[in-house]
């Protein structure tokens, strides 16, 4: 086979093939490859070549011309075709190589297109060139890979124009960048800084290179330019100015200014300022009048006036006379002044022929007695002043009685209801006492409890005793044959029976201090230092048959069953909610308060038994699977938290066991202190907060054209809700509607507020965003003060009255509610504050019970019936018919091990049974409880004495 290549510049090749004496030309072949192809022999063992690079486009930047180069193997031959022709073969740089791995021949080829080559193609299409490989096994063609003059025209098809918007308006700036080849890439640049809507999401690029600003900010007035690019050159639009504007808005109305007349028909003024925001950047001044002013009174002030004088009176021992005159010509009125000069005048009436003398002698007479009779009238008072000490010494000398009347009195109230006589279970029948057995006698400036059979009228039932009433702090001595005691009784809240029911004179102080006394009269007492405030505290001198502490309103109560203090000792023992601000969180991290903080005490007490510690909580427990990470918190002496128990994680070594409800958890503990319960979520279920929201208005409207509303978020415990009240009580608020529930995830959303269906005819709100936030962590971490948000509306005139509108309270991508509000604002004078009764400020609040009880009756479960039951169910039963039993009937059997380390673990669930039913006081869920185990000696006992 002979090969000749001819016309080697216009790259035209003949290929001489001698077979069978026939001469083909390459015009006449149906394609240069077959007959390369077909020309040489065929290797069965050689693969077709495959193009390892293939060529890619290109763009000819001004004169540098375009790279074009590929790779295939194996490969025996390679060369470029541009447009249908091959290109010259001087023009290849080809280079040729080995695989080390397949030991195929390699070979690699380059090219260069100029931009005259380009240029010099005429027709639609533009110009390519594609890569065409030879083996002995065939040819393989590459991709066409396309060369272009790159380029970039200097004007912009449209430019950004600048613009005034107001505050939070959607904006778009748009921009349509010059033709070019590649097409152009486009930035924005916002004072010559690059915008990445990756960093501020409130910028959007869309795909027609358009700039959109999602809502106007202050901060986005600034000079916009749009920036195309792209090989061959870069080009700016023109600057587009963008303003943003804030129309102002009215401040609210001052007061009223003072009449400007001082007397008669005047006119008061009163003003506000368009700073509510001020206008910027142009915007529009607020509209409307900056003042006003209503016509006033004022009531002329009459200045006083003398009457004529009268008539001189007749002359006297002293040889003048007198006359007078008043001030009643008119008298002074209305802040009026007071006649100026004398009242009265006084002449010589006998003129001057009288003269007076007094004889120096009768005059030394008469101061002597005078000193005399002051001498005298001082020995008589301290005579008088002795024997009222001896009296009174006299008095103070006698023991007190050691009663047991007076005991008695002191826990049964005055209704009380004698046990029947008949009764073979009871462990101590007794008569009913009788309450005036005991009496206080009071003698100025002492009160001393004495007894005595003379004393008869002088006894008044301790009961209904006002003696105590009047002094805000009596001292109460006590003497004795061996120690001589004083200690000082405060009368706020502390009932005459109370005072009574001391057997071996055991009273305590003031809530700074804590006094116990033994049967010496010896004083066991700490200090301890509380603040109290009314109606978030209570206090009471409890003894051996214990008491119960309860805070009104709150939810918050002590129990403290009897023989937990030991016999013969008395300590005063307190309950205090601690204000928020004056105590630190016991949450940290993503925890949250669930409860009040609450300091019983007094701590480091001893105890002979547990007490029971009653908390209500905000926490969602309704859920199928624990959300909730509960903690239980105590605080030291030096101020930090401490965690006392994790619900679900109680040991041998656990101090206190914690019984949950719905809405309230009881501590059985044996320490005192101050304690909290905190939360956090368990994963994956993010846990749920129960809050409460409260809507109030004005109490009276004035003659502002101005309304305030405001809504209060809670949490949902009765103390949360009883500040509210108090607060809006003090700023005369009124509560509109009852308050909402509303349960808070925690998922970091805030609490979203807003307005809706305002009559805009005749009302405007002020509020410029559509909406208030509420920030998740001041809800979440329970520690602050009453949250709420105030929308500020503003009514077209004095005569609009009706108010009609929706408020929507709800977490962004969470729950919500919506207070439906249609009131008539000159009605609104008393509102549900006002209807509620004076024993509970709240709107669900059921029957008052009373700050502090002590004795049996604080108790359901009378004595005698509590411990048959103890008797019964705490010896371990075969069957297991015994106290535990009991615990699962009850629901108390969370940990049961808690319960069996108690001397008497029956009596440990009674009390925890008393504290759970200190409201209904229901004796059918214990009774039905027994009477499942069988126990119907118990029952029988409980039917005769416990009138179930």
């Amino acid at each position: 086979m002979l090969t000749f290549w001819m016309q080697r510049d216009q790259c035209l090749c003949l290929l001489l093939v001698v077979t069978s004496g026939y001469l083909v030309s390459d015009a006449e072949s149906s394609d240069y490859s077959e007959v390369i192809s077909d020309s040489f022999p065929s290797a069965p063992a050689e693969p077709l070549p495959e193009f390892q690079l293939e060529p890619e486009d290109g763009f000819v930047v001004k004169n540098r011309p375009v790279q074009l180069r590929c790779r295939a193997a194996p490969a025996t031959q390679i060369y470029f075709k541009c447009n249908g022709e091959w290109v010259n073969q001087n023009d290849h740089v080809t280079k040729e190589s080995l695989d080390q791995i397949t030991g195929l021949v390699v070979r690699e080829v380059d090219i260069s297109v100029s931009r005259t080559q380009v240029e010099e193609l005429f027709g639609l299409e533009d110009y390519w060139c594609q890569c065409v490989a030879w083996s002995s096994a065939g040819t393989t063609k590459s991709s066409r890979a396309y060369v272009h003059i790159a380029y970039l025209r200097k004007s912009f098809e449209q430019e950004p124009l600048g613009r005034e918007v107001r505050l939070e308006q959607e904006v778009l700036l748009q921009c349509r960048p010059p033709e070019g080849i590649p097409p152009a890439e486009v930035d924005w640049l916002k004072n010559e800084e690059t915008i990445d809507p990756a960093q501020d999401s409130n910028f959007l690029l869309t795909m027609d290179h358009d700039l959109i600003i999602k809502q106007a900010r202050l901060s986005d007035t600034a000079n916009y330019t749009c920036v195309a690019r792209n090989h061959v050159a870069r080009r700016r639009s023109s600057t587009a100015t963008l303003i943003v504007y804030v129309s102002g808005g009215w401040s609210s109305w001052t007061e009223w200014l003072e009449c400007n007349a001082h007397c008669g028909r005047g006119w008061q003024r009163r003003t506000r300022s368009c700073t509510n925001p001020a206008p910027l950047n142009g915007g529009a001044f607020c509209e409307g009048p900056p003042t006003q002013r209503i016509t006033c009174t004022t009531i002329c002030s009459v200045d006083g006036g003398w009457t004529e004088w009268a008539k001189w009176s007749v002359c006297g021992t002293e040889c003048t006379h007198w006359t007078s005159r008043e001030c009643q010509a008119p008298p002074p009125r209305n802040g009026g002044l007071h006649c100026s000069g004398s009242m009265m005048e006084s002449k010589n009436c006998t003129g001057g022929l009288c003269t007076r003398t007094l004889d120096h002698g009768i005059g030394v007479t008469v101061y002597a007695g005078l000193v005399g009779a002051l001498l005298l009238s001082v020995v008589l008072v301290l005579c008088v002043g002795v024997l009222a000490y001896r009296r009174n010494c006299r008095h103070l000398h006698g023991d007190i009685t050691d009663s047991s009347s007076a005991l008695t009195a002191a826990f049964h109230p005055g209704n009380y209801k004698p046990p029947r006589q008949d009764n073979p279970h009871l462990l101590r029948p007794s008569a009913p006492p009788d309450l005036t057995a005991t009496a206080g006698t009071f003698r100025d400036p002492l009160f001393s409890l004495r007894q005595g059979a003379n004393d008869g009228h002088h006894k008044i039932p301790m009961t209904t005793s006002p003696l105590l009433d009047p002094f805000p702090s009596l001292k109460i001595k006590m003497y004795n044959s061996s120690t001589l005691s004083s200690l000082e009784l405060p009368a706020e809240g502390r009932g005459d029976a109370e005072i009574l029911g001391l057997k071996h004179v055991g009273m305590g102080g003031t809530m700074g201090s804590t006094v116990a006394w033994d049967r010496d009269g010896y004083h066991h007492g700490g200090h301890h230092t509380v603040v109290r405030e009314p109606g978030h505290s209570t206090s009471a001198t409890l003894g051996n048959l214990g008491g119960r502490l309860i805070i009104p309103n709150t939810g918050v109560s002590l129990l403290v069953p009897p023989g937990t203090i030991p016999q013969g000792k008395f300590y005063e023992m307190y309950l205090i909610i601690n204000k928020w601000e004056e105590t630190t969180l016991p949450s940290e991290g993503s925890q949250t308060v669930l409860s009040p903080v609450v300091s019983c005490g007094p701590s480091g007490m001893l105890l002979s038994r547990p007490v029971v510690l009653t908390l209500p909580h905000c926490a969602q427990l309704d859920t199928p699977t624990p959300d909730w990470t509960l903690t239980l918190k105590t605080q030291t002496h030096q101020g930090a938290w401490e965690e006392v128990l994790t619900v679900g994680e109680e040991s041998l070594s656990s101090p206190c066991y914690l019984q949950l409800e719905e809405s309230n958890c009881h501590v059985v503990m044996e320490q005192l202190g101050t304690y909290g319960l905190v939360g956090q979520s368990c994963p994956p279920q993010p846990a749920c907060k129960r809050l409460q929201l409260a809507l109030f208005a004005p109490r009276a409207p004035c003659l502002s054209l101005d309304y305030i509303l405001r809504i209060y978020c809670t949490q949902d415990t009765p103390h949360a809700l009883k500040e509210v009240l108090e607060l809006e009580r003090s700023l005369g608020g009124v509560l509109l509607e009852d308050p909402k529930p509303l349960l808070f995830k925690d998922s970091y959303h805030n609490l979203r507020l807003s307005i809706h269906d305002i009559p805009h005819s005749h009302w405007r709100s002020k509020l410029l965003a559509k909406y208030q936030e509420i920030p998740f962590y001041h809800i979440w971490s329970g520690g602050q003060r009453p949250l709420h948000c105030t929308f500020s509306l503003e009514r077209g005139s004095l005569a609009v009255s009706q108010l009609t509108c929706k408020i929507c309270v709800r977490q962004v991508e969470g729950e919500g509610q919506i207070f439906q509000l249609h009131t008539d604002i000159q009605e609104v004078t008393g509102g549900r504050v006002s209807l509620l009764p004076p024993c509970s400020p709240l709107p669900s609040a059921g029957t008052c019970l009373p700050s502090s009880q002590a004795g049996p009756y604080a108790f359901r479960l009378p004595t005698s019936i509590r411990q048959k039951i103890c008797a019964s169910l705490d010896a371990p039963s075969a069957r297991g018919c015994d106290w535990r039993l009991l615990a699962h009937s009850l629901d108390f059997d969370r940990y049961l091990n808690y319960f069996a380390t108690k001397p008497s673990p029956t009596a440990v669930l009674l009390d925890l049974w008393e504290a759970c039913h200190q409201g209904d006081a229901d004796l059918v869920s214990l009774a039905t409880a027994l009477e499942e185990m069988g126990k119907s000696e118990v029952m029988v006992v409980m039917t005769t004495d416990g009138d179930c």
